[in-house]
């Protein structure tokens, strides 16, 4: 009796979560704390997706270091801290420092000093190899036996058909042996005395790769509040932004935000534009540049997928198929320009990419079913979220439309109005408890029972002229009820949102869309109760993230276990998640500009301020964001009161 084949099983990502990582796209370091690089796991310096050197074993005097401290010098640079007794002392104490500072470009600098009473004289060893293996195969588990090296130079060299890599040492070392890999030093070192060893990794000869591959368009904002945790949060955010950032090939002088670090390390529409969208305080340059990126990629011709930005599909959890990104792209761009415009991108920028958001808009008109929701994909479930994007499209696109001069501002207000309606009448589900929102409608009309994360998104309505936002989906009883419902336990863990209530069946605190802290969603949650006026829920949710992001070293990863918090308790890492992801390194920005209320109208020159009434971090203080392309500052008070400090002379404050 012949027996059934068992499914291929899917290999596991190698965890990176303790790692340590440094970013400066496409250059990226990945590290054990301890600093080695062991040829195992994901271990390794790349470049553009290639491991150029996956084993760096440094030997002192015949010994291996003592690790006793890894962290981070920021998105781009790690330090490495270790100790040696080389015995020439008596009693416990080290005598040699070891200090290794690592850049994601592929630098290192391998730092000795004596503590000893008298000279030493130190046999060094560096034993390297490499597999040049693609990051997707390794993380498939199917990377090769590491290749022969070869003697170049002041290093080594490896190759493989037309790919190589080469180390190069400086000071030359004293010996290089290509059958084990090793280069080798003696070094002389006298009391007090240090000597550097700086190593550099690259596809060819010596020359050190620039650490910044594009040109960063992020002001160099700074935050600064009672809280002291605030201004680390917010520079982080700005740093793993800007590491981030990726050049595209067909147009160098525009950049957009890479997805995520390490696997995740290119264009991804949705979570790029939602990127540059959380980061238009820091200057419009982002957005633009993402927007003609993705414009350049846009489905031209009549067809029925005319207007769209193309997306792969993504995994939406055990509870519904995967949701289409070039939807969530598509219904994105118009809000994005709209918005971008608002805070300053020059009117004959908001010109050049109209075109392209009108597709976009018409994309949506043909989309839209008979009933008036939007399926994704189609012919497939409508999602809740789906449909707060559409809604915020047409609102947004509207808007931006009237703007601009151009017609079909009035057909889209109608449009978003009937939608409204109909996701009032289809997808609210009452009950004793006051209701909640659905999280999808099946194709024969069955709602989805579940109370997901993914309802934030119907209270990110988004920003209209005149610092208004666009009204809600939903009526303001039924906003009020939703609040009350990601503000309770179930779905707010302490630490962040759950992306799914810890009530519902099926839910797994390690769930990417079934309960997991999705740190997009909560920071999207947060802003959209600011707005909406509900204090103690939005400083709930605020704090949590914050206290988070201390625990993560101000890096928070796209995702994190959604245990409940409890004293004395930590958020766990997710062993999958990108750290750091645009969506997440980009939330420092927007929940504290999301705090102090910051609404403006760059085309009528004005800007508003709507702080979060309570002040739940008590004051703070922002200062070189841009609004109209200049500098602008606010501070908010103890009290919860808002005012400008800096601004362009052009700009008033409005309502």
């Amino acid at each position: 009796m012949a027996h059934p084949v068992p499914p291929a099983r899917r290999p596991e990502l190698p965890p990176v979560h303790g790692a340590v990582i440094c970013l400066a796209a496409p250059c990226l370091a990945i590290s054990p704390e301890h600093g080695q690089l062991t040829g195992r796991g994901i271990d390794g310096v790349y470049r553009a997706g290639l491991r150029l050197l996956s084993r760096c074993v440094l030997r002192v005097g015949g010994r291996d270091p003592v690790a006793v401290q890894g962290r981070s010098l920021g998105a781009d640079r790690a330090a490495f801290t270790a100790t040696v007794r080389t015995g020439a002392e008596a009693g416990p104490d080290p005598d040699i420092g070891v200090e290794r500072v690592r850049h994601a470009d592929g630098t290192e600098r391998i730092t000795l000093r004596s503590y000893a009473s008298r000279p030493v004289r130190l046999p060094v060893e560096l034993a390297l190899g490499t597999d040049l293996a693609e990051l997707a195969v390794i993380a498939a588990g199917r990377a090769g036996p590491e290749l022969p090296a070869a003697v170049h130079a002041a290093g080594l060299r490896w190759s493989t058909g037309d790919t190589q890599a080469v180390v190069t040492a400086e000071p030359a070392p004293d010996d290089a042996l290509a059958s084990t890999g090793l280069l080798r030093w003696q070094l002389e070192l006298g009391p007090g005395e240090s000597r550097t060893i700086e190593l550099r990794t690259g596809r060819d000869r010596t020359t050190r790769a620039s650490a910044g591959q594009v040109a960063n368009p992020l002001a160099d904002a700074r935050a600064e509040g009672d809280d002291p945790r605030v201004e680390a949060w917010f520079r982080t955010s700005v740093e793993d932004l800007g590491a981030l950032l990726l050049r595209d090939p067909e147009q160098p002088g525009d950049a957009f935000a890479a997805a995520g670090a390490p696997w995740r390390l290119g264009l991804a529409p949705a979570e790029s534009l939602w990127a540059a969208r959380m980061a238009l305080p820091l200057g419009t340059g982002l957005a633009a540049a993402t927007l003609r990126v993705l414009a350049r990629g846009q489905v031209d011709g009549r067809g029925p997928g005319a207007g769209m930005i193309p997306g792969p599909l993504r995994g939406a959890g055990p509870q519904l198929p995967p949701g289409c990104t070039g939807t969530e792209a598509t219904l994105a761009f118009p809000a994005v320009l709209a918005e971008a415009r608002l805070w300053g991108l020059p009117e004959e920028e908001v010109a050049r990419l109209l075109p392209a958001a009108e597709a976009c808009l018409e994309w949506l008109r043909g989309a839209l079913g008979e009933d008036g929701l939007l399926a994704d994909p189609d012919p497939g479930p409508r999602r809740c979220e789906t449909q707060a994007h559409a809604y915020r499209a047409a609102l947004l696109g509207a808007d931006l439309l009237d703007g601009c001069g151009r017609p079909g501002a009035e057909e889209w207000r109608d449009r978003a109005a009937r939608l409204r309606d109909r996701f009032r009448a289809e997808f609210w589900i009452d009950g004793p408890d006051g209701g909640r929102p659905a999280a999808a409608l099946h194709p024969d009309g069955r709602p989805l029972l579940r109370l997901t994360g993914a309802a934030a998104h119907l209270l990110d309505t988004g920003l209209l002229s005149g610092g208004r936002t666009a009204p809600g989906l939903l009526d303001r009883t039924r906003t009020e009820q939703l609040a009350r419902l990601l503000g309770a336990p179930a779905m707010d863990s302490g630490w962040g949102l759950r992306s799914m209530s810890s009530r519902e069946p099926g839910h797994n605190p390690f769930g990417h869309r079934s309960g997991a802290v999705r740190v997009h969603e909560s920071v999207v949650a947060f802003s959209g109760l600011a707005q909406a006026g509900f204090e103690k829920e939005a400083a709930g949710l605020l704090r949590g993230l914050l206290d988070a992001a201390e625990t993560f070293g101000y890096r928070l990863p796209e995702m994190y276990a959604a245990g409940q918090r409890t004293t004395g308790s930590a958020p766990i890492p997710h062993p999958a998640a990108c750290r750091p992801a645009a969506v997440a390194a980009v939330a420092g920005v927007h929940a504290l500009v999301a705090l102090a209320g910051i609404r403006p109208d760059a085309p009528a020159g004005t800007v508003a301020l709507h702080p979060l009434p309570g002040a739940p971090l008590g004051s703070l203080r922002l200062s070189g964001l841009r609004v109209s392309e200049q500098p602008f500052g606010v501070r908010v008070s103890r009290l919860g009161l808002g005012m400008v400090e800096e601004a362009a002379d052009v700009l008033q404050l409005g309502g």
